[in-house]
């Protein structure tokens, strides 16, 4: 087979694929459910979570344009199942207090070792980068509720 076929191939199964679509509807909210309401924390320190982190840990996911297309729209639901799976602000209130603290000492963590938010993440959303300054802020912040 030439490259040719093969590549018309690969075109018409890139096509083909869009026909599969991601289900983007965001589970009801319940807003006495909310971190932000609950914790009630000061509003810089309440942005710079729901711009770095809801997206994928909450009930209110805002979808970008490239959620659209596949497969990359199939491993942006998958990031977000298991972002919610893991930690989900939107039921902060399910937590039990072993469990809060729990997913305190973990948000730490992953801000101490630089894994949230993620690379792949802060590069098609800006708003989610943190400066060393917000990082240090939200470590704090942190702290003070363990």
């Amino acid at each position: 087979m030439n490259r040719k076929k093969i590549g018309i191939g690969l075109l018409i199964l890139l096509f083909a694929i869009q026909l599969i679509r991601i289900d983007k509807t965001n589970p009801p909210l319940e807003l006495s459910q909310d971190f932000i309401a609950i914790e009630n924390p000061e509003p810089e320190i309440a942005q710079m979570i729901k711009d770095a982190c809801y997206d994928c840990h909450s009930h209110k996911t805002s979808y970008p344009w490239y959620s659209n297309v596949a497969p990359v729209s199939w491993m942006l639901k998958s990031h977000i199942k298991g972002g919610r799976q893991h930690l989900n602000y939107s039921m902060w209130a399910s937590y039990s207090d072993k469990e809060k603290e729990h997913h305190y000492q973990e948000m730490k963590e992953v801000i101490e070792l630089k894994r949230m938010p993620m690379k792949s993440y802060t590069f098609m959303h800006s708003k989610a980068k943190l400066s060393e300054s917000q990082k240090a802020s939200l470590l704090d912040w942190f702290q003070s509720k363990i």
